[in-house]
């Protein structure tokens, strides 16, 4: 049964928003828990990861009921309606689209029927060979237009259990994809063969979690036990945790995380993505020294990495911008004059603090450009000596197809300039990216373990450029 239809949510403006991930997933399955409510918190925790819609669906043994609608987890659900979501096992999504159009009929999870009972299924991540999956199902099957959709209605079609029929499909899934599905009385969790996008899992003290990051496991008072393996099919019910390997592991996890994704208290690979990002300031520090007096983020996601540029510079640290903590998302479209004013809805300099200084700005990335040359400008016009940029990542040249909404090529501005063109088109007097060795080094990962193709166009799994994009399967009704 589904609920909710709503059509509500737009993006402040679709050319200045930063990289967004596809989504975030949770599972629990916990008898006797409020398994609705640990869901909820969950999300809340992975809210960072999806803001168009935000779904749960819940079971207590004899029927699936989805709740979903557009909006933030909080703007979603209420304590009304996680009353009526009552069971003991649920799964949760919220989501960026990065297929299919931003409407509820693409929000999650999904919902099909099988012979013998019902299928909910939510994603993390993106297929590569959505097409093909897709004709393989009958006229009408789905009016949505995801990849997630396309998985779910093929999985439900097939004859055998959930289990097995998720073994034989999965190997001919082409792309990332973190999954948590359900049953009427299992949940289910896999992670594609390169292992993209995270998945973790953790253990309450009457159940299981299954969740994008660590973070969404204290949130809800799990223990961490492990990340989810790639190639890994898990199924969890009263007899515990089973493991199933459906393809061999090639871990190609995503770089991306490391630099603007994950929460900065979240852990991958074990290690805490905190640490890791002052370690990337301080190696940005050394590879693009500057005389300056002081170093100011670019807040929250460049906070990090400029207090690490700090300790290794020598240079003080300081809070030089301001951020409205409530214009990450709106449902009132902008007026003209509003919108030119662009950036200082979301930031505005301390001119006290940054008057007649010579400023490092520190930020994660830079897609279009934007958001940079508004703040290099507003610096300027609060009285900064000089405004030196410092990216703590190489240049995004390439576009994501693994579950990020990057611009395509011909919009990224590193895909078409040099950088002191990016310097020059931003008015910085320096600009400074940290190099792909360096970044890779401060992760502590492996080169060979890592996607790197934002930044390198290496892609670990082959790109047919007619069979993706966004709108896919739009194009090809």
């Amino acid at each position: 049964m589904l609920k909710g239809d709503g059509r509500l949510g737009h993006d402040l403006d679709p050319q200045d928003r930063a990289p967004q991930d596809a989504c975030g997933v949770f599972g629990v399955w916990a008898p006797g828990e409020e398994v609705s409510k640990l869901t909820y918190y969950g999300l809340y925790a992975l809210q960072h990861r999806g803001q168009e819609s935000a779904g749960i669906a819940v079971s207590e043994g004899s029927r699936i009921l989805v709740y979903k609608d557009m909006g933030l987890v909080a703007q979603v659900f209420d304590e009304s309606v996680l009353g009526t979501l009552r069971g003991h096992l649920a799964i949760g999504h919220c989501r960026y689209s990065t297929t299919g159009s931003s409407v509820w009929e693409n929000a999650q999870p999904t919902l099909s029927s099988t012979d013998v009972g019902g299928l909910a299924l939510a994603h993390n991540g993106n297929l590569i060979n959505t097409p093909e999956l897709a004709q393989r199902l009958a006229p009408g099957a789905t009016r949505a237009t995801t990849d997630t959709d396309v998985l779910t209605t093929l999985l439900a079609q097939d004859d055998r259990s959930i289990e097995d029929a998720a073994a034989e499909l999965l190997p001919q899934v082409k792309g990332a994809y973190s999954l948590v599905f359900m049953n009427e009385k299992t949940l289910y969790a896999a992670r594609d063969p390169q292992g993209i996008r995270p998945l973790v899992l953790g253990r309450l003290e009457r159940g299981w979690v299954v969740a994008s990051e660590t973070a969404a496991l204290d949130i809800v008072g799990a223990t961490f036990t492990r990340e989810i393996e790639p190639g890994e099919l898990l199924t969890i019910d009263e007899r515990g945790v089973r493991s199933r390997r459906f393809a061999l592991a090639e871990p190609k996890g995503c770089l991306f995380e490391y630099v603007y994704l994950a929460r900065p208290d979240t852990t991958i690979a074990g290690r805490g993505v905190q640490v890791t990002r002052v370690e990337v300031g301080r190696e940005l520090a050394r590879e693009h020294p500057v005389e300056a007096d002081l170093v100011i983020p670019t807040p929250e996601s460049g906070t990090p990495a400029a207090v690490g540029y700090a300790q290794e510079s020598g240079i003080p640290y300081g809070q030089g911008l301001v951020k409205n903590s409530y214009v990450g998302r709106t449902f009132i479209q902008p007026s003209q004059t509003i919108r030119q004013l662009g950036i200082r809805l979301k930031l505005n300099p301390l001119r006290e603090v940054v008057e007649g200084k010579r400023l490092v700005v520190v930020d994660d990335s830079i897609v279009r450009g934007n958001t940079q040359r508004a703040i290099v400008r507003m610096l300027r016009e609060a009285g900064a000596k000089e405004v030196h940029v410092r990216i703590s990542s190489p240049p995004v040249a390439w576009p994501c197809f693994y579950g990020i909404d990057f611009a395509t090529r011909a919009e990224l501005i590193a895909g078409s300039l040099t950088v002191e063109e990016i310097r020059a088109s931003l008015g910085a007097d320096s600009l400074g990216y940290i190099s792909l060795e360096g970044l890779t080094k401060a992760t502590t990962i492996p080169a060979e373990r890592l996607c790197r193709a934002c930044f390198d166009g290496s892609y670990p799994i082959p790109i047919d450029q007619d069979n993706v994009g966004k709108f896919v399967l739009e194009s090809k009704a």
